[in-house]
Protein backbone atom coordinates (compact mmCIF):
# COMPACT_ATOMS: atom_id res chain seq x y z
CA UNK A 1 0.00 0.00 0.00
CA UNK A 2 1.48 3.40 -0.95
CA UNK A 3 2.48 5.50 2.00
CA UNK A 4 -0.02 8.25 1.15
CA UNK A 5 -2.83 5.68 1.02
CA UNK A 6 -1.84 4.28 4.41
CA UNK A 7 -1.73 7.79 5.83
CA UNK A 8 -5.24 8.48 4.59
CA UNK A 9 -6.47 5.19 6.01
CA UNK A 10 -5.05 5.87 9.48
CA UNK A 11 -6.46 9.38 9.46
CA UNK A 12 -9.87 8.10 8.37
CA UNK A 13 -10.25 5.48 11.10
CA UNK A 14 -8.88 7.86 13.75
CA UNK A 15 -11.43 10.45 12.62
CA UNK A 16 -14.28 7.97 13.05
CA UNK A 17 -13.10 7.18 16.58
CA UNK A 18 -12.83 10.90 17.29
CA UNK A 19 -16.48 11.37 16.31
CA UNK A 20 -17.17 10.06 19.79
CA UNK A 21 -15.31 13.15 20.94
CA UNK A 22 -17.51 15.35 18.74
CA UNK A 23 -20.57 13.93 20.47
CA UNK A 24 -18.77 14.29 23.80
CA UNK A 25 -18.42 18.03 23.08
CA UNK A 26 -21.90 18.43 21.60
CA UNK A 27 -23.64 16.61 24.45
CA UNK A 28 -21.62 18.48 27.07
CA UNK A 29 -22.17 21.91 25.53
CA UNK A 30 -25.84 21.64 24.53
CA UNK A 31 -26.89 22.33 28.12
CA UNK A 32 -25.25 25.77 27.92
CA UNK A 33 -28.08 27.42 26.02
CA UNK A 34 -30.89 25.66 27.91
CA UNK A 35 -30.15 26.32 31.60
CA UNK A 36 -32.63 29.15 32.15
CA UNK A 37 -35.28 27.44 30.00
CA UNK A 38 -34.93 24.22 32.00
CA UNK A 39 -35.18 26.14 35.26
CA UNK A 40 -38.45 27.66 34.07
CA UNK A 41 -39.85 24.47 32.51
CA UNK A 42 -39.12 22.33 35.57
CA UNK A 43 -39.53 25.09 38.20
CA UNK A 44 -36.20 24.25 39.84
CA UNK A 45 -34.04 26.25 42.26
CA UNK A 46 -30.25 26.82 42.12
CA UNK A 47 -29.44 23.40 43.56
CA UNK A 48 -31.95 21.67 41.28
CA UNK A 49 -30.63 23.51 38.24
CA UNK A 50 -27.06 22.62 39.15
CA UNK A 51 -28.02 18.96 39.47
CA UNK A 52 -29.88 18.98 36.14
CA UNK A 53 -26.75 20.34 34.46
CA UNK A 54 -24.35 18.08 36.36
CA UNK A 55 -26.44 14.89 36.27
CA UNK A 56 -24.90 13.85 32.97
CA UNK A 57 -21.52 13.76 34.68
CA UNK A 58 -22.61 10.99 37.03
CA UNK A 59 -23.30 8.87 33.97
CA UNK A 60 -19.93 9.95 32.57
CA UNK A 61 -18.14 8.57 35.63
CA UNK A 62 -19.93 5.22 35.35
CA UNK A 63 -19.43 5.02 31.59
CA UNK A 64 -15.74 5.79 31.94
CA UNK A 65 -15.36 3.25 34.74
CA UNK A 66 -16.66 0.33 32.70
CA UNK A 67 -15.84 1.28 29.10
CA UNK A 68 -12.19 0.24 29.31
CA UNK A 69 -13.04 -3.14 30.83
CA UNK A 70 -15.76 -3.76 28.22
CA UNK A 71 -13.38 -2.72 25.45
CA UNK A 72 -10.76 -5.17 26.72
CA UNK A 73 -13.34 -7.96 26.89
CA UNK A 74 -15.41 -7.44 23.74
CA UNK A 75 -13.24 -5.18 21.59
CA UNK A 76 -12.96 -1.48 20.86
CA UNK A 77 -15.31 -1.42 17.86
CA UNK A 78 -18.35 -3.05 19.55
CA UNK A 79 -18.11 -0.56 22.41
CA UNK A 80 -18.00 2.31 19.91
CA UNK A 81 -21.18 1.02 18.22
CA UNK A 82 -23.03 0.67 21.53
CA UNK A 83 -21.85 4.14 22.58
CA UNK A 84 -23.32 5.65 19.40
CA UNK A 85 -26.70 4.01 20.09
CA UNK A 86 -26.73 5.35 23.66
CA UNK A 87 -25.96 8.87 22.39
CA UNK A 88 -28.97 8.57 20.08
CA UNK A 89 -31.32 7.44 22.86
CA UNK A 90 -30.15 10.24 25.15
CA UNK A 91 -30.62 12.95 22.52
CA UNK A 92 -34.18 11.89 21.79
CA UNK A 93 -35.12 11.40 25.44
CA UNK A 94 -33.58 14.63 26.77
CA UNK A 95 -35.56 16.70 24.30
CA UNK A 96 -38.78 14.81 25.00
CA UNK A 97 -38.54 14.91 28.85
CA UNK A 98 -41.70 16.18 30.56
CA UNK A 99 -40.31 16.69 34.05
CA UNK A 100 -37.01 17.08 35.86
CA UNK A 101 -36.72 13.40 36.85
CA UNK A 102 -37.21 12.20 33.29
CA UNK A 103 -34.75 14.79 31.99
CA UNK A 104 -32.11 13.78 34.56
CA UNK A 105 -32.57 10.11 33.61
CA UNK A 106 -31.86 10.72 29.95
CA UNK A 107 -28.97 13.05 30.75
CA UNK A 108 -27.41 10.31 32.90
CA UNK A 109 -27.91 7.91 29.97
CA UNK A 110 -26.11 10.42 27.75
CA UNK A 111 -23.38 10.65 30.34
CA UNK A 112 -22.77 6.91 30.02
CA UNK A 113 -22.06 7.49 26.33
CA UNK A 114 -19.87 10.55 26.94
CA UNK A 115 -17.86 8.68 29.58
CA UNK A 116 -17.42 5.69 27.31
CA UNK A 117 -16.37 7.91 24.38
CA UNK A 118 -13.83 9.70 26.57
CA UNK A 119 -12.16 6.33 27.22
CA UNK A 120 -12.57 4.44 23.97
CA UNK A 121 -11.52 7.20 21.54
CA UNK A 122 -8.03 7.89 22.97
CA UNK A 123 -7.52 4.16 23.60
CA UNK A 124 -8.38 3.21 20.02
CA UNK A 125 -6.50 6.06 18.36
CA UNK A 126 -3.33 5.45 20.39
CA UNK A 127 -3.43 1.77 19.42
CA UNK A 128 -3.78 2.29 15.65
CA UNK A 129 -1.56 5.38 15.27
CA UNK A 130 2.13 5.08 14.27
CA UNK A 131 4.44 6.39 17.03
CA UNK A 132 5.55 9.43 15.02
CA UNK A 133 1.95 10.57 14.54
CA UNK A 134 0.40 9.43 17.78
CA UNK A 135 0.41 12.81 19.50
CA UNK A 136 -1.24 14.57 16.57
CA UNK A 137 -3.75 11.81 15.89
CA UNK A 138 -4.62 11.48 19.57
CA UNK A 139 -5.20 15.24 19.56
CA UNK A 140 -8.04 14.59 17.12
CA UNK A 141 -10.05 13.55 20.17
CA UNK A 142 -9.76 16.99 21.73
CA UNK A 143 -10.19 18.69 18.34
CA UNK A 144 -13.41 16.76 17.85
CA UNK A 145 -14.59 17.76 21.33
CA UNK A 146 -14.05 21.46 20.66
CA UNK A 147 -15.60 21.22 17.18
CA UNK A 148 -18.62 19.62 18.87
CA UNK A 149 -18.75 22.47 21.38
CA UNK A 150 -18.45 25.10 18.65
CA UNK A 151 -21.14 23.48 16.50
CA UNK A 152 -23.56 23.16 19.41
CA UNK A 153 -23.00 26.81 20.38
CA UNK A 154 -23.86 27.79 16.81
CA UNK A 155 -26.86 25.46 16.83
CA UNK A 156 -28.16 26.77 20.16
CA UNK A 157 -27.72 30.38 19.04
CA UNK A 158 -29.47 29.79 15.71
CA UNK A 159 -32.41 27.95 17.28
CA UNK A 160 -32.82 30.57 20.02
CA UNK A 161 -32.69 33.39 17.47
CA UNK A 162 -35.14 31.60 15.21
CA UNK A 163 -37.65 31.02 18.03
CA UNK A 164 -37.04 34.33 19.80
CA UNK A 165 -35.55 32.63 22.87
CA UNK A 166 -34.78 29.16 24.21
CA UNK A 167 -38.12 29.05 26.05
CA UNK A 168 -40.20 29.93 22.98
CA UNK A 169 -41.95 27.50 20.65
CA UNK A 170 -40.27 26.44 17.42
CA UNK A 171 -41.19 23.57 15.08
CA UNK A 172 -44.43 21.63 15.73
CA UNK A 173 -45.05 23.62 18.90
CA UNK A 174 -42.02 22.27 20.77
CA UNK A 175 -39.83 24.75 22.67
CA UNK A 176 -36.47 25.68 21.12
CA UNK A 177 -34.56 24.13 24.03
CA UNK A 178 -36.00 20.71 23.12
CA UNK A 179 -34.77 21.06 19.53
CA UNK A 180 -31.33 21.95 20.89
CA UNK A 181 -31.11 18.41 22.28
CA UNK A 182 -32.70 16.76 19.24
CA UNK A 183 -30.04 18.25 16.94
CA UNK A 184 -27.63 15.68 18.43
CA UNK A 185 -29.44 12.90 16.54
CA UNK A 186 -27.59 13.85 13.33
CA UNK A 187 -23.99 13.31 14.56
CA UNK A 188 -25.08 10.27 16.62
CA UNK A 189 -26.34 8.52 13.49
CA UNK A 190 -23.11 9.44 11.63
CA UNK A 191 -20.99 8.01 14.46
CA UNK A 192 -23.04 4.81 14.48
CA UNK A 193 -22.57 4.34 10.74
CA UNK A 194 -18.83 5.03 10.86
CA UNK A 195 -18.21 2.74 13.84
CA UNK A 196 -19.55 -0.23 11.91
CA UNK A 197 -16.78 0.03 9.31
CA UNK A 198 -13.56 0.74 11.25
CA UNK A 199 -11.19 -2.22 11.89
CA UNK A 200 -10.67 -3.67 15.34
CA UNK A 201 -7.59 -2.50 17.25
CA UNK A 202 -4.54 -4.67 16.39
CA UNK A 203 -3.49 -4.74 20.05
CA UNK A 204 -6.88 -6.09 21.05
CA UNK A 205 -6.66 -8.73 18.30
CA UNK A 206 -3.22 -9.82 19.49
CA UNK A 207 -4.49 -10.04 23.06
CA UNK A 208 -7.13 -12.48 21.75
CA UNK A 209 -4.59 -14.50 19.76
CA UNK A 210 -5.91 -13.39 16.37
CA UNK A 211 -2.50 -12.63 14.87
CA UNK A 212 -3.60 -12.92 11.25
CA UNK A 213 -6.26 -10.22 11.52
CA UNK A 214 -3.90 -8.07 13.59
CA UNK A 215 -1.23 -8.30 10.90
CA UNK A 216 -3.79 -7.42 8.23
CA UNK A 217 -4.78 -4.26 10.08
CA UNK A 218 -1.15 -3.31 10.78
CA UNK A 219 -0.25 -3.83 7.12
CA UNK A 220 -2.88 -1.30 6.11
CA UNK A 221 -1.52 1.14 8.70
CA UNK A 222 2.23 0.65 8.14
CA UNK A 223 3.15 -2.10 5.67
CA UNK A 224 6.91 -1.54 6.06
CA UNK A 225 6.98 -2.11 9.81
CA UNK A 226 3.88 -4.29 10.28
CA UNK A 227 5.76 -7.48 11.17
CA UNK A 228 8.07 -5.65 13.58
CA UNK A 229 5.18 -3.93 15.34
CA UNK A 230 3.27 -7.21 15.55
CA UNK A 231 6.29 -8.88 17.17
CA UNK A 232 6.61 -6.02 19.67
CA UNK A 233 2.95 -6.29 20.61
CA UNK A 234 3.21 -10.07 20.96
CA UNK A 235 6.24 -9.67 23.21
CA UNK A 236 4.56 -7.17 25.53
CA UNK A 237 1.42 -9.31 25.70
CA UNK A 238 3.19 -12.67 25.88
CA UNK A 239 2.18 -13.27 29.47
CA UNK A 240 -1.07 -11.38 29.24
CA UNK A 241 -4.37 -12.57 30.70
CA UNK A 242 -7.79 -10.88 30.77
CA UNK A 243 -7.33 -7.45 32.38
CA UNK A 244 -8.71 -6.98 35.88
CA UNK A 245 -8.81 -4.22 38.47
CA UNK A 246 -6.15 -5.92 40.61
CA UNK A 247 -3.66 -5.11 37.83
CA UNK A 248 -3.72 -1.54 39.10
CA UNK A 249 -1.90 -2.63 42.26
CA UNK A 250 1.77 -3.60 42.66
CA UNK A 251 3.17 -6.47 44.70
CA UNK A 252 2.82 -4.43 47.89
CA UNK A 253 -0.91 -3.92 47.20
CA UNK A 254 -0.38 -0.26 46.45
CA UNK A 255 -1.64 1.49 43.35
CA UNK A 256 1.13 1.94 40.78
CA UNK A 257 2.55 5.50 40.94
CA UNK A 258 1.91 6.12 37.24
CA UNK A 259 -1.81 5.55 37.84
CA UNK A 260 -1.85 8.20 40.58
CA UNK A 261 -0.19 10.62 38.17
CA UNK A 262 -2.72 9.93 35.41
CA UNK A 263 -5.64 10.22 37.83
CA UNK A 264 -4.36 13.51 39.27
CA UNK A 265 -3.90 14.98 35.78
CA UNK A 266 -7.46 14.01 34.91
CA UNK A 267 -8.83 15.71 38.03
CA UNK A 268 -6.71 18.86 37.65
CA UNK A 269 -8.03 19.34 34.12
CA UNK A 270 -11.47 19.85 35.66
CA UNK A 271 -10.59 21.69 38.86
CA UNK A 272 -9.32 24.64 36.81
CA UNK A 273 -13.00 25.28 36.03
CA UNK A 274 -12.98 25.05 32.24
CA UNK A 275 -16.46 23.58 32.03
CA UNK A 276 -17.93 26.54 33.87
CA UNK A 277 -17.28 28.34 30.57
CA UNK A 278 -18.78 25.56 28.44
CA UNK A 279 -21.74 24.52 30.62
CA UNK A 280 -22.69 27.86 32.14
CA UNK A 281 -21.35 30.31 29.55
CA UNK A 282 -24.78 31.83 28.89
CA UNK A 283 -25.54 32.06 32.63
CA UNK A 284 -22.10 33.53 33.33
CA UNK A 285 -22.38 36.30 30.73
CA UNK A 286 -25.99 37.06 31.69
CA UNK A 287 -24.77 37.38 35.29
CA UNK A 288 -22.28 39.93 33.94
CA UNK A 289 -25.15 42.01 32.56
CA UNK A 290 -25.51 40.76 28.97
CA UNK A 291 -28.81 39.75 27.31
CA UNK A 292 -29.56 36.12 26.37
CA UNK A 293 -28.74 36.78 22.72
CA UNK A 294 -25.48 38.55 23.60
CA UNK A 295 -24.52 35.78 26.03
CA UNK A 296 -25.12 33.05 23.42
CA UNK A 297 -23.10 35.12 20.95
CA UNK A 298 -20.18 35.23 23.38
CA UNK A 299 -20.41 31.46 23.66
CA UNK A 300 -19.74 31.27 19.93
CA UNK A 301 -16.67 33.48 20.37
CA UNK A 302 -15.38 31.19 23.14
CA UNK A 303 -16.10 28.14 20.98
CA UNK A 304 -14.22 29.61 18.03
CA UNK A 305 -11.25 30.52 20.23
CA UNK A 306 -11.31 27.01 21.68
CA UNK A 307 -11.31 25.46 18.23
CA UNK A 308 -8.51 27.62 16.83
CA UNK A 309 -6.32 27.03 19.88
CA UNK A 310 -6.66 23.26 19.59
CA UNK A 311 -4.87 23.43 16.22
CA UNK A 312 -1.96 25.05 18.06
CA UNK A 313 -1.79 22.04 20.38
CA UNK A 314 -1.89 19.60 17.46
CA UNK A 315 1.01 21.46 15.82
CA UNK A 316 3.13 21.52 18.99
CA UNK A 317 2.41 18.31 20.92
CA UNK A 318 4.88 16.19 18.92
CA UNK A 319 7.40 19.04 18.51
CA UNK A 320 7.96 20.41 21.99
CA UNK A 321 6.37 17.60 23.99
CA UNK A 322 3.57 16.98 26.44
CA UNK A 323 5.12 18.23 29.69
CA UNK A 324 6.21 21.68 28.43
CA UNK A 325 2.71 22.32 27.08
CA UNK A 326 1.13 21.41 30.42
CA UNK A 327 3.48 23.74 32.31
CA UNK A 328 2.81 26.65 29.94
CA UNK A 329 -0.92 26.04 30.16
CA UNK A 330 -1.00 25.97 33.96
CA UNK A 331 0.72 29.34 34.29
CA UNK A 332 -1.34 30.91 31.51
CA UNK A 333 -4.65 29.74 32.98
CA UNK A 334 -3.72 30.92 36.48
CA UNK A 335 -2.85 34.42 35.25
CA UNK A 336 -5.97 34.79 33.09
CA UNK A 337 -8.27 33.52 35.84
CA UNK A 338 -6.79 35.87 38.44
CA UNK A 339 -7.17 38.88 36.15
CA UNK A 340 -10.76 37.85 35.35
CA UNK A 341 -11.45 37.53 39.08
CA UNK A 342 -10.05 41.03 39.56
CA UNK A 343 -12.35 42.41 36.87
CA UNK A 344 -15.44 40.91 38.50
CA UNK A 345 -14.27 42.08 41.93
CA UNK A 346 -14.68 45.68 40.71
CA UNK A 347 -18.26 45.12 39.52
CA UNK A 348 -21.30 46.79 41.05
CA UNK A 349 -24.47 44.92 41.92
CA UNK A 350 -27.75 46.46 40.79
CA UNK A 351 -30.96 46.56 42.83
CA UNK A 352 -32.14 43.38 41.05
CA UNK A 353 -28.96 41.54 42.06
CA UNK A 354 -27.52 41.72 38.53
CA UNK A 355 -23.76 42.19 38.22
CA UNK A 356 -22.87 45.42 36.43
CA UNK A 357 -19.40 45.65 34.90
CA UNK A 358 -17.96 48.91 33.66
CA UNK A 359 -17.15 49.03 29.95
CA UNK A 360 -13.42 48.64 30.63
CA UNK A 361 -13.91 45.79 33.13
CA UNK A 362 -16.34 44.01 30.79
CA UNK A 363 -13.85 44.18 27.94
CA UNK A 364 -11.03 42.96 30.18
CA UNK A 365 -13.17 40.07 31.48
CA UNK A 366 -14.06 39.03 27.93
CA UNK A 367 -10.42 39.10 26.78
CA UNK A 368 -9.14 37.24 29.84
CA UNK A 369 -11.91 34.63 29.74
CA UNK A 370 -11.01 33.89 26.12
CA UNK A 371 -7.28 34.01 27.00
CA UNK A 372 -8.02 31.34 29.58
CA UNK A 373 -9.76 29.25 26.92
CA UNK A 374 -6.69 29.65 24.68
CA UNK A 375 -4.35 28.48 27.44
CA UNK A 376 -6.53 25.45 28.17
CA UNK A 377 -7.31 24.45 24.59
CA UNK A 378 -3.70 24.74 23.41
CA UNK A 379 -2.36 22.65 26.31
CA UNK A 380 -4.33 20.80 28.97
CA UNK A 381 -7.38 20.15 26.80
CA UNK A 382 -5.76 17.80 24.26
CA UNK A 383 -2.60 16.83 26.15
CA UNK A 384 -4.53 15.04 28.91
CA UNK A 385 -6.11 12.69 26.38
CA UNK A 386 -2.81 12.15 24.60
CA UNK A 387 -1.10 11.19 27.87
CA UNK A 388 -3.91 8.95 29.08
CA UNK A 389 -3.77 7.05 25.81
CA UNK A 390 -0.03 6.45 25.97
CA UNK A 391 1.34 6.62 29.54
CA UNK A 392 0.09 3.24 30.76
CA UNK A 393 1.46 -0.19 29.86
CA UNK A 394 -0.55 -2.56 27.67
CA UNK A 395 -1.43 -4.75 30.65
CA UNK A 396 -3.14 -2.01 32.66
CA UNK A 397 -4.17 0.47 29.98
CA UNK A 398 -7.88 -0.33 29.89
CA UNK A 399 -8.40 -0.30 33.66
CA UNK A 400 -6.05 2.65 34.26
CA UNK A 401 -7.71 4.88 31.65
CA UNK A 402 -11.11 3.93 33.05
CA UNK A 403 -10.08 4.86 36.61
CA UNK A 404 -8.46 8.15 35.59
CA UNK A 405 -11.38 9.13 33.38
CA UNK A 406 -13.93 8.25 36.07
CA UNK A 407 -12.12 10.59 38.48
CA UNK A 408 -12.00 13.21 35.71
CA UNK A 409 -15.78 13.11 35.46
CA UNK A 410 -16.27 13.18 39.22
CA UNK A 411 -14.10 16.31 39.31
CA UNK A 412 -16.21 17.74 36.50
CA UNK A 413 -19.39 16.92 38.45
CA UNK A 414 -18.06 18.63 41.58
CA UNK A 415 -17.16 21.84 39.74
CA UNK A 416 -20.40 21.87 37.74
CA UNK A 417 -22.83 21.29 40.59
CA UNK A 418 -21.10 23.80 42.88
CA UNK A 419 -20.88 26.70 40.41
CA UNK A 420 -24.49 27.93 40.75
CA UNK A 421 -24.06 27.81 44.54
CA UNK A 422 -20.76 29.73 44.36
CA UNK A 423 -22.31 32.26 41.97
CA UNK A 424 -25.12 33.04 44.41
CA UNK A 425 -23.09 32.85 47.63
CA UNK A 426 -19.59 34.25 47.06
CA UNK A 427 -19.80 35.63 43.52
CA UNK A 428 -17.85 35.25 40.29
CA UNK A 429 -14.64 36.84 41.59
CA UNK A 430 -14.22 34.28 44.39
CA UNK A 431 -15.14 31.40 42.08
CA UNK A 432 -12.52 32.40 39.51
CA UNK A 433 -9.91 32.79 42.26
CA UNK A 434 -10.62 29.23 43.38
CA UNK A 435 -10.10 27.89 39.86
CA UNK A 436 -6.92 29.96 39.49
CA UNK A 437 -5.52 28.32 42.63
CA UNK A 438 -6.10 24.88 41.13
CA UNK A 439 -4.28 25.94 37.95
CA UNK A 440 -1.29 27.16 39.94
CA UNK A 441 -1.09 23.94 41.99
CA UNK A 442 -1.25 21.91 38.77
CA UNK A 443 1.96 23.63 37.57
CA UNK A 444 3.97 22.30 40.51
CA UNK A 445 2.40 18.85 40.21
CA UNK A 446 3.34 18.53 36.53
CA UNK A 447 6.85 19.84 37.16
CA UNK A 448 7.45 17.25 39.88
CA UNK A 449 5.66 14.12 38.71
CA UNK A 450 4.98 14.07 34.94
CA UNK A 451 7.53 12.46 32.60
CA UNK A 452 7.82 13.22 28.90
CA UNK A 453 6.48 10.54 26.50
CA UNK A 454 7.14 12.18 23.14
CA UNK A 455 8.43 9.83 20.36
CA UNK A 456 8.20 6.70 22.52
CA UNK A 457 6.25 3.68 21.26
CA UNK A 458 3.59 2.18 23.51
CA UNK A 459 5.78 -0.91 23.89
CA UNK A 460 8.77 1.21 25.03
CA UNK A 461 6.56 2.74 27.71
Amino acid sequence: MPESSANRYVFAIATVAAMGGFLFGFDSGVINGTVDALQTAFRSDAVGTGFSVASMLLGCAVGALFAGTLADRFGRRPVMVITAVVFLVSALGSGWARDSAEFVFYRVVGGLAVGAASVIAPMYISEVAPAAWRGRLSSLQQLAIVVGLFVVFLSNYALAQWAGGAKESLFFGFAAWRWMFWMEVIPAVAYLAGSMFVPESPRYLVSRGDYQRANTVLARIDRTHASTILAQIQETLAEARPPRWTDLFDASRRIHPVIWVGAALAVFQQLVGINVIFYYGAVLWKAAGFSESEALGRNIISGAVNLASTFVAIALVDRIGRKPLLLIGSIGMAVCLLVTAGAFATADVGPDGQVQLSSAAGTLALWMANGYVVCFAATWGPVLWVLLGEMFSNRIRGAAIALATMLHWLGNFTVTITFPILLRSVGLAAAYTLYASAALISFFFVKRFVQETRNMTLEEM
